[in-house]
């Protein structure tokens, strides 16, 4: 988490120069402490034992996290957070049909077929191939972020 804070920060600091190189080199050294610590612990596997970590973690998202954190932004009338939450939980249940698809593929010891992926920087909607508009918050995909 302080590996994502930080590079968030940098963000920002962008703007103020060379801040923006500290928060992003210490974000590196988090990344460096994550890794080892999830390397002693364990929870590092083989590639289809990763992806099978990466759909448990989006499903708990979608099933308990995200709903518990609607309830109370609700209860609190807390609408940037419903938004948010909004948001991260249309772009989680992309994510773990594609994380089921890639795990049928290293299943049979096979790749994945994706050329480009394109996340929408406002709401973080993941589509495979040439942009679209986003159909979550309605970004134009001219704004797309391309991997």
């Amino acid at each position: 988490m302080t590996h994502m804070k930080y590079l968030i920060f940098s963000e920002e600091a962008e703007k103020k120069g060379n801040l923006a190189k500290l928060f992003k080199a210490i974000a590196y050294a988090e990344f460096v402490h994550a890794e080892n610590h999830a390397k002693n612990l364990g929870i590092i596997g083989n590639i289809v034992e990763n992806i099978k970590a990466a759909i448990d973690g989006e499903t708990f998202e979608i099933e308990e996290m995200y709903p518990a954190y609607n309830a109370i932004a609700e209860l609190q009338g807390e609408e940037g957070a419903k938004r948010s939450i909004h948001y991260a939980m249309e772009a989680e249940k992309m994510h773990a049909e594609m994380y089921k698809k890639a795990k049928e593929e290293a299943e049979k010891e096979k790749d994945i077929d994706i050329d480009e992926i394109y996340i929408c920087p406002v709401c973080g909607y993941t589509h495979v191939g040439a942009p679209i508009n986003c159909p979550v918050c309605g970004a134009p995909k001219e704004i797309f972020v391309k991997f």
